[in-house]
């Protein structure tokens, strides 16, 4: 793709002296052939997904205009609370460099970090972009001389590690939800300790899920029952519960022995970004039960998933300030909490991405590869 910055007579381009070019040829149908030839070239998966990008936008983009036309009530927010959030922030991606360094087997924190926000920001700004990002660090990784198939199984394990601990959250909060809980009070400290005892619920029973079957068997039939009564027309589930063991083996097969080392990295990779939330919402003078604000922010890391919208863009906002109202949060208290949570989770990383990429490039050379937009062929 040309941009019109460099293309010949674009912005900041003398205009070309006049010449002749003869008009395109067209088909039967009227279309000209470079033109046809272009949409044939291009992937029928990426007109898909820029398509339902475009129709998810659409419809989030009124509420969405009406959320970002707060931004300036973003000054009144003490400057020292943005440090706090990106500083919580900072530490939350240095845990998910750790645990991919796990994985990965790989010794290099220079690689791991330059590769995980590369990734970070390509799926950040391409709809659906969780493959496509998955795929830069795979290349990234590979050109380094990293074995294929060991990139891909590390990766997954990160993968369903993080989304085993991020699903466990709900089940954790519960118990402070009927029995009490932390508020946000005048101070993060009351927040903090919630945030330590689910810290430390979450490695019990991550411990107990990677060493005892019966366990994670009964879950997986809990939620194979749950599926299949919401579902009634779909083809019912009878392997779910066999295909949790598999996955859990697998984490079990790249940690070996380190898998103490692990869960430590990946409930401090959510709970970190939960504890920014949980400043931005002290800096706007909320105060919400921690417990609530763990739900609801469960939801909006969910709708941050869906492949509709680049990092579930407009969804995520829209969610957190209707699930935060949810939880005791006046609108105009969610609304300035959501959009400084996200200025510092979802927009400063982006360009992080990029200056990662140019130091990887600039340490390793020509030899390093664009991040990509395809996945990796399965093997």
């Amino acid at each position: 793709m040309i941009d019109n910055d460099t293309a010949p007579g674009g912005p900041g381009r003398d205009e070309p002296s006049p010449s002749y070019e003869p008009a395109p040829s067209r088909d039967v149908g009227g279309t000209p052939s470079s033109l046809r030839g272009l949409l044939k070239r291009l992937p029928l998966r990426q007109v898909i997904v820029f398509g339902v990008a475009g129709i998810g936008l659409y419809f989030v983009w009124p509420q969405l205009v009406d959320l970002f036309s707060q931004l300036p009530q973003l000054r009144g927010i003490l400057w020292l609370w943005f440090v706090l959030m990106g500083v919580l922030e900072a530490a939350s991606f240095a845990c998910a460099w750790g645990l991919m360094r796990l994985t990965l087997n790989e010794p290099s924190w220079f690689l791991i970090a330059t590769a995980q926000l590369t990734s970070n920001a390509v799926s950040r700004l391409i709809p659906g972009g969780a493959a496509s990002g998955g795929t830069a660090s795979y290349q990234m990784f590979t050109a380094r001389g990293a074995a294929p198939e060991r990139v891909v199984s590390g990766l997954t394990a990160t993968t369903l590690l993080s989304a085993g601990v991020l699903f466990s959250l709900p089940a954790l909060a519960l118990p402070a939800i009927l029995f009490g809980g932390a508020t946000v009070a005048h101070t993060l400290l009351h927040a903090l300790v919630y945030g330590m005892s689910v810290f430390t619920l979450i490695l019990a029973a991550g411990a107990v899920a990677l060493f005892s079957d019966e366990p994670l068997r009964a879950v997986g039939t809990v939620v194979q029952r749950a599926r299949n009564r919401l579902f009634k027309r779909r083809k019912p589930l009878d392997d779910l519960p066999d295909r949790l063991i598999d996955e859990r083996d697998l984490i079990k097969t790249m940690l070996g022995r380190r898998w103490w080392e692990a869960l430590p990295y990946a409930a401090g990779n959510w709970l970190l970004d939960y504890t920014a939330l949980l400043a931005a919402l002290a800096a706007t003078g909320a105060h919400p039960r921690a417990s609530l604000v763990l739900i609801a922010y469960v939801v909006a890391a969910l709708l941050g998933m869906v492949p509709i919208t680049p990092g579930g863009l407009g969804f995520v906002e829209i969610g957190l300030v209707a699930t935060l109202g949810l939880a005791g949060v006046g609108a105009a208290e969610a609304t300035l909490a959501t959009l400084a949570y996200r200025l510092v989770s979802f927009w400063m990383p982006i360009p992080a991405g990029g200056v990662a990429y140019v130091l990887y490039r600039r340490r390793f050379g020509a030899k390093a590869p664009p991040p990509a937009t395809d996945p990796p062929a399965a093997s």
